[in-house]
């Protein structure tokens, strides 16, 4: 069956004057109609990838999809072409878009675990648009399959399509998913975030799979990110944008090293923040001692003997892959995961292991902010009631006085008073996050457990919220316990840094002393792993990468 792009002349695909609309319902308000994407304008030729960055909302995956031409949860294509191989897939009709979809152009989702339909084998489910389509009989595409499992370097090529989606790691299953949309041999293939999802020693895999899966099939790409260090090694070009419009648009090296507008300069410094590294004092405000905890009633092991300390006004750095034993840590401080052995001291009293049967004074001090503020709020209480609860709890505040506080935590988080009326569905990911930062500072807490605050966070919104909680450690002298997989964040704000692999602490000491070599083998992947803003470094950086990760296997 030939393709139509063999057919076609010129660029690949040619979006003109593009304008998305979709219709918001604020609480309270009648509805309103907004506009996502405005009047832009990118072309993309056969074999090359164009890089698509900017924040949240910047439009990014919706232009991404409009390429298919489709736009999920109510959002209107209102104007604009989207020519792909020649002629405006807006104009194609039902029947001509879902003959193309899964044909010339495929999607890749970010979230790969809630694409596959977890009741379906993988090797079905990699193939079934590219029988469906009639490009090869299921034999030959299985065969076919089979090829890119082993260009993707997924292991057992031969046999890992027979396993269920649950029962591969979650970067395999992203490489599964980039099978799933080369398989059919499109023209064009958007990558929506594939590697945001994962941890740095899992991200550095996945990216040299799509860059060598790229190459080799020479199909287009749209690479939709936030994370201009990722775009750099797989991109042609980059297009940077912002509330819908276009900010700037040129070669990789260009963007990357010669940024000319002001917005696209923010991005590349994005992780530029000067902390000068404070040293440990004499008596720690929190220490935890040979901790050991396990769920399933002790079946499955989790923390193991984990040791740390923790000193007044510093930030210590917790670190390591998914599964390492992070977020338990937290669980177990915070008594939601009683240890099963060891001990944890607070200002030098020993703390319950049980959440119930701790003093409110040790719940004021030892305050937690979650990674989600989405689900962290009532949806149905304003910000002021958010962060007012604390003041009520706590100190018995209510009316003027606990308004007149509010509005000072506000202010103290860069959003002010005005904003004491809005409900969480009216704040940004950004405002969300702070305002989930003041609840924890009306508690007027010694320390803060930080769990992935800024992982959902695009970069520039996610600098904001870093450069707040140092502003507010130097002011406040509150100590905190930064939970992260972003080594950029820790070298940003930490003071002292625990990385943890398998439920152990493997590397423990300040930050100048971590990040020095010589290194473990698992501390050196989790640097070695970590994208660098230089072109070309992920073929450097691949090699060393498996050579530490053989050594741990």
């Amino acid at each position: 069956m030939a393709k139509t792009s063999k057919h076609a002349a010129g660029p690949l695909l040619d979006i003109r004057n593009l304008r998305i609309e979709a219709t918001v319902y604020p609480p309270g308000e009648p509805p309103k109609t907004i506009t996502l994407v405005d009047d832009v304008t990118l072309t993309l030729l056969k074999g090359k990838v164009l890089g698509l960055i900017g924040e949240s909302g910047a439009g990014k995956s919706t232009i991404g999809l409009s390429s298919m031409a489709f736009g999920r949860g109510g959002v209107r294509i209102t104007g604009g072409e989207v020519i792909l191989n020649g002629r405006d897939i807006l104009k194609a009709g039902p029947r001509g878009v879902r003959a193309l979809r899964g044909r010339e152009v495929c999607y890749v989702a970010q979230s790969a675990a809630a694409a596959f339909n977890p009741a379906h084998k993988l090797m079905d489910q990699v193939v079934e648009a590219t029988v469906l389509h009639g490009v090869a009989t299921k034999i030959e595409a299985e065969k076919r399959a089979i090829a890119l499992f082993k260009k993707l370097s997924l292991p057992n090529p031969e046999t890992i399509g027979e396993r269920y989606p649950h029962q591969v790691s979650g970067g395999q299953l992203q490489r599964v998913m980039t099978a799933m949309a080369l398989c059919s041999e499109p023209d064009l293939i958007v990558f929506d975030e594939p590697t945001t999802a994962l941890d740095v020693t899992t991200q550095i895999d996945v990216l040299a799979a799509i860059k060598d899966a790229i190459r080799d099939t020479h199909v287009a790409a749209l690479y939709i990110t936030h994370d201009l260090a990722v775009v750099a090694q797989v991109s042609d070009e980059i297009m940077v944008l912002r509330h819908g419009r276009l900010v700037e648009w040129g070669g990789t090296r260009q963007i990357i090293e010669e940024p000319r507008k002001e917005y696209t300069s923010a991005l590349v410094s994005v992780h530029e923040i000067e902390h000068q590294e404070q040293q440990p004092g004499t008596k720690p405000l929190l220490s935890a001692k040979n901790v050991t905890a396990a769920y399933g009633g002790g079946a499955v092991k989790v923390l193991k003997e984990v040791f740390l300390d923790i000193f007044p006004g510093q930030t210590l750095a917790v670190v390591g892959e998914s599964g390492s034993g992070k977020s338990t840590l937290a669980r177990a401080i915070t008594g939601l995961l009683p240890p099963e052995q060891g001990s944890i001291t607070f200002d030098g009293r020993s703390l319950a292991n049980r959440l119930a049967d701790r003093s409110k004074a040790d719940l004021q001090q030892l305050q937690m902010i979650y990674q989600m503020a989405d689900v962290a709020m009532n949806p149905r209480q304003t910000v002021g009631n958010i962060i007012g609860r604390p003041l009520e709890f706590y100190f018995g505040l209510h009316g003027r006085e606990r308004d007149k506080r509010v509005a000072e935590l506000l202010d103290k988080i860069e959003m002010g008073k005005g904003f004491a009326d809005r409900y969480p569905a009216e704040l940004s990911g950004g405002q969300k996050q702070r305002v989930c930062i003041a609840r924890s500072l009306a508690a007027e807490p010694r320390l803060i457990i930080c769990d992935e605050v800024t992982s959902a966070l695009d970069p520039l919104v996610a600098n904001g919220i870093l450069k707040v909680l140092l502003e507010l450690q130097q002011a406040e002298n509150v100590a905190y316990l930064l939970i992260t997989h972003d080594l950029a964040t820790v070298k940003s704000i930490a003071d002292s840094i625990a990385v943890m692999y398998r439920g152990e602490v493997v590397r423990y000491g300040s930050k100048s002393k971590v990040l020095t070599p010589p290194f473990d083998a698992y501390t050196d992947l989790l640097l070695s792993s970590v994208p660098e803003m230089e072109i070309g470094w992920l073929e450097k950086a691949i090699g060393p990468a498996r050579q530490s990760r053989s050594v741990l296997n």
